[in-house]
């Protein structure tokens, strides 16, 4: 199966007729992962979609989205290896003494804080 096979079948399942320009949106996502960072790359595309379909944007117009956001991406001031400067001085705690083995994940709330116990009874 290549790249074409894979876009047409995924349009299927999503059910969208659409044609896409995969060099474009292929470009777009290179530029964001090299010059913002990798996650950014599926990000972009998934953005770049969403705005096309707001918009209910022509082919012309994607490809106007696709130029600005690919623009930004090659302006981007931070190298794609800094960190986040809000993640920066976030102190780590150290764990390392407590017992994980008998915890479970249904324990634990999405935040991380546990579980009422009432909620895990039903």
């Amino acid at each position: 199966m290549n790249l074409h096979d894979w876009i047409d079948e995924l349009c299927d399942v999503l059910d969208v007729e659409h044609e896409i320009d995969e060099a474009l949106v292929l470009d777009l996502a290179r530029v964001a992962a090299h010059n913002v960072q990798r996650p950014a790359a599926p990000i972009t595309t998934y953005l770049l979609g969403y705005a096309a379909a707001t918009h209910a944007a022509d082919p012309a117009r994607v490809e106007e989205l696709a130029g600005l956001a690919s623009g930004l991406a090659d302006t981007w001031e931070r190298p794609a290896d800094a960190p986040d400067p809000v993640d920066i001085n976030d102190p780590i705690p150290d764990d390392s003494s407590v017992d994980h083995s008998g915890d479970s994940i249904a324990e634990f709330e999405d935040d991380g804080t546990p579980a009422d116990e009432e909620e895990l009874e039903d």
